[in-house]
């Protein structure tokens, strides 16, 4: 069901078992639904982008002090030309479909503009204000692109990063985004996905994932005997600080995914997936923590961090449904994922910084695949297309729109900048100047 149509059947259903359950006075008027759903999608909305925050906060941490800095301004980089491109293009291509009833590509016209003459006239049958949709829808297509960050950090050149971030929020996105959320052809199959397990999290994963695989590994990583080399992040605080920024963004995320505070009703249900939300990225952690004493005899903090993420993605495709402990079991499931998938890339010799495309691609995909498992009006059929739909989607493209890079500007630093650091190379400073190069002033 798309997010539009899901607020209206939601509104629907709740003014129905208000007038059952509360004298007719007590209803909440049009006007006043109006303001509760806007108020949910711009608190929502927030929330979520203090999640670029986290993933800012993560990376830094889990990157070399050599790389801070530039991870820094990718992460501000990147979140803003999510908005632009989003305004220029990307809402009106995700959401032209249900006006056109072309059920793969939707027509677009370039500058998005609220409509807010009904509202003027005091009409408030849309439900929500135009506005704070597009801000809520904007920074999710943030989130998807600052995954592909922390895959490639610390040999991606800058701009032909930035360049991959304005087709894929643009352009990607929207597309696939448009199957589902706006009323295209995976939605009329039935496929769910509440929050974006597959359509955020995985479509950020697989465009990753292609990036990865066209750049290589960082210099010094793979040994020639398959041995892996370790090269530890600048600091484990500020990336557990960065994984509780956005552990507490997800409420957003999931809960404003409902799109309706309107009622008793809606509210209880954003109550509900507050808690499975919650429990999902603790049975995360634990699962992690558990499974990497078991076989490594140690606790690795990086898998428990990851472990948190992995819970929580695999609860965002159906955040509602689930019972609290159905939702810890889902979420651990994505705590084992992680402990599993990070030594299988190693293995495959995929340079994965973060560990983001086992949390968001694998755990998106066991999440969306377990949605069946508690909402029992949505079978395995259709979430198993979606799941292979998107993920060819993105992931061919991705793989072209990077091959093209490499061609004509190349995104890779050279070996020597690579080894001095992409803060000094491409930006001429440095995160931690007192541990770096020493006090140096560029002018």
């Amino acid at each position: 069901m798309t997010k539009t149509n899901k607020l209206l059947a939601f509104g629907a259903v709740a003014t129905g078992a208000m007038a059952l359950t509360t004298p007719a006075a007590a209803a909440v008027s049009d006007e006043s639904q109006f303001i509760f759903n806007t108020l949910l999608f711009l608190i929502g909305g927030f929330l979520v982008m203090w999640m670029a925050a986290g993933f800012c906060m993560l990376e830094a941490g889990l990157t070399r002090s050599k790389n801070v800095a530039t991870m820094c301004l990718k992460n501000i980089g990147l979140y803003s030309l999510a908005g632009i491109m989003y305004y220029l293009i990307g809402y009106d291509l995700m959401y032209g479909i249900s006006d056109d009833g072309n059920q793969f590509l939707a027509p677009f016209s370039f500058f998005w503009t609220p409509d807010d003459a009904a509202i003027e006239a005091g009409d408030f049958s849309a439900g929500y204000s135009a506005s704070s949709d597009w801000f809520f829808q904007m920074v999710f297509v943030a989130t998807a692109a600052s995954i592909v960050s922390g895959t490639l950090a610390e040999r991606v050149k800058l701009f032909p990063f930035f360049i991959f971030v304005i087709i894929l929020t643009g352009i990607i996105y929207p597309i696939q985004g448009s199957w589902e959320w706006g009323a295209g052809w995976l939605d009329d199959m039935g496929f769910s996905d509440f929050a974006g397990s597959t359509l955020v999290h995985s479509t950020g994963g697989w465009a990753a994932l292609a990036g990865a695989i066209l750049l290589g590994a960082r210099t010094g990583k793979y040994g020639p005997d398959g041995r892996v080399n370790a090269m530890p992040g600048s600091s484990l605080p500020l990336a557990t600080l960065g994984t509780f920024i956005l552990w507490l963004g997800w409420f957003g995320f999931n809960g404003a995914s409902q799109l309706a505070m309107g009622s008793a009703v809606d509210a209880a249900a954003i109550a509900n997936i507050f808690a499975n939300t919650n429990a999902a990225a603790a049975g995360g952690v634990v699962a992690s923590i558990l499974l990497a004493k078991v076989l490594y005899k140690k606790v690795d903090l990086t898998f428990a961090l990851n472990g948190a993420l992995a819970g929580l993605v695999s609860i965002t495709a159906e955040p509602l449904t689930p019972t609290i402990g159905q939702s810890i079991l889902i979420g651990g499931v994505g705590g084992v994922i992680v402990v599993f998938a990070v030594p299988l890339l190693d293995k495959l010799k995929i340079d994965d910084v973060v560990g983001a495309i086992p949390v968001h691609l694998f755990a998106g995909i066991w999440g969306t695949l377990a949605v069946p498992l508690t909402n029992s009006d949505v079978s395995f059929g259709p979430q198993i297309t979606g799941i292979l739909a998107i993920g060819a989607f993105v992931f061919i493209v991705s793989l072209i729109v990077w091959m093209v890079l490499k061609m004509t500007m190349g995104i890779r630093l050279s070996e020597e900048d690579e080894h001095e650091g992409g803060d000094y190379a491409e930006l001429g400073m440095e995160a931690y100047p007192e541990f770096g190069k020493g006090s140096q002033t560029i002018m």
